[in-house]
C-alpha cells in the first residue's frame, strides 16, 4: 500500500515555483528550495512583500491531515501566542506537474536558526524542553480524528520497526534494534496504564526547531507528524536527537525532560519509560532510513543524521538504562 513515505516527492524547480507565485498570487518573487523529506518547500521571497514558505505536499498526503495541522496550530496560538509556530497563511491551493496533483499552502516564515546549526549548553537544553512542555500545554485539550492514525513514526509501532529492520545492513544492526524492542517489552509495556495519551507534535528533532543567536528555543515547525500518542513522547523523541554526538549524550537529554516537567508536569511512569521512548524514536529512524534510502538513493535527507543515531544507539546499549531511567526522576523533579 503506497503512502507519503513511499510516494515520491514533489519535484518542482524554482523557476516553476516563482512563476506559480507570480501566476496565483500576483508576486514576483525569487524562490529558494530548502531540503525536505516526503514534500516540497520554498522560501519565497516577494519583492513587494515579506518572505513566507510554500509548501507542497506529497501527492499521497490526504487533505484531511493538512487540515488538521491548520486547526491544531491555530489552536496552539489562541493558548499561547507567544509560541514560535508557522500558520496557514490562507487556503489551501493546487499546483500540477505532469498529471499529478499536489496541495500546496502558503506558510509563515520563522527567521531563526535551526537547532542542527547551534551549539547549546545545559540551561539552553533546559530552556528547550521548556519550550517543549509550552507546547504541550498550548495542545492540551485538543482533539482531531485524524490524528488517531497508524502512523509510521509513531513510537507504539513496533510491528512496523520489525518489519523495517529486515531492510538493515547487517545481522548487528538487527541484533540492537531487537535489543531495544525486547527492552522495551519489559520496561514500557507493563507502564502503559500510567502513560497518558494526547495530541502530540511528534517531531521535536534538531531540523526543525528553531533558536536564536543566545541559544533560547523560539519556534517548532514541520506539524506533519502530528498524531495521538505517548504525551511523554514528546521530550522523549527531543531527547533522542539531542543526544546524537554528544559525548555525555545523557546529561543532555535529561536537561530536556527536567525542563519540559518544569512546565508540564509528568508522573514517574512517564519519566522512567522517557529514556525507552527515545531509543523506540531512534530504532524507528534507522529502520526508516534504511527502507526509504532504498526506494529513493538520491534524496540524501533520508540519511542526514544515520550515523549519528547509530553511535548513540550503539552506546545507549551498553548503559544500564533501567537504572538511568530511575536516576531521571531525582534530575527531573
Amino acid at each position: 500500500m503506497s503512502s507519503v513515505f513511499s510516494t515520491p516527492p514533489p519535484d518542482f524547480s524554482e523557476k516553476e515555483i516563482s512563476e506559480f507565485i507570480l501566476n496565483h498570487f500576483g508576486l514576483s518573487s525569487d524562490a529558494e528550495q530548502l531540503y525536505s523529506d516526503r514534500d516540497q518547500n520554498f522560501l519565497i521571497r516577494p519583492i513587494s512583500d515579506k518572505p513566507f514558505i510554500l509548501k507542497i505536499s506529497n501527492c499521497a498526503e490526504k487533505r484531511s491531515i493538512i487540515e488538521m495541522q491548520d486547526v491544531a496550530t491555530k489552536f496552539i496560538s489562541r493558548n499561547d501566542p507567544e509560541l514560535g509556530i508557522p500558520l496557514q497563511i490562507g487556503k489551501i491551493h493546487t499546483i500540477e506537474k505532469d498529471g499529478i496533483s499536489y496541495f500546496c499552502r502558503k506558510m509563515e516564515y520563522l527567521k531563526d536558526k535551526f537547532l542542527k546549526d547551534k551549539k547549546l549548553d545545559d540551561k539552553s537544553h533546559e530552556q528547550l524542553g521548556t519550550f517543549l512542555g509550552r507546547l504541550s500545554l498550548a495542545l492540551h485539550g485538543f482533539s482531531h480524528l485524524k490524528a488517531d492514525r497508524i502512523f509510521e513514526w509513531d513510537v507504539r509501532n513496533i510491528d512496523l520497526i520489525k518489519t523495517r529492520s529486515d531492510y538493515l545492513n547487517s545481522e548487528s544492526e538487527k541484533a540492537t534494534i531487537i535489543y531495544f524492542l525486547n527492552e522495551y517489552e519489559k520496561n514500557v509495556i507493563p507502564l502503559i496504564s500510567d502513560l497518558r495519551m494526547a495530541v502530540i507534535h511528534n517531531d521535536g528533532n534538531d531540523h526543525n526547531v528553531l533558536v536564536n543567536g543566545k541559544g533560547e528555543t523560539t519556534g517548532i515547525i514541520d506539524f506533519g507528524d502530528m498524531v495521538y500518542s505517548y504525551q511523554v513522547s514528546e521530550p522523549a523523541i527531543c531527547m533522542a536527537y539531542v543526544g546524537l554526538e554528544k559525548d555525555n549524550p545523557f546529561s543532555t537529554m535529561a536537561q530536556i525532560l527536567k525542563g519540559y516537567h518544569s512546565v508540564f508536569h509528568l508522573n514517574d511512569s512517564e519519566i522512567k519509560s522517557a529514556i525507552w521512548l527515545s531509543c523506540i524514536r531512534l530504532c524507528i529512524s534507522v529502520t526508516m532510513s534504511a527502507w526509504r534510502c532504498k526506494l529513493f538513493p538520491d534524496n540524501q535527507y533520508l540519511s542526514i543524521s544515520q550515523k549519528a543515531a547509530w553511535d548513540l544507539l550503539r552506546k545507549l546499549e551498553k548503559e544500564d538504562l533501567d537504572a538511568l531511567s530511575i536516576k531521571f526522576i531525582s534530575i527531573v523533579k
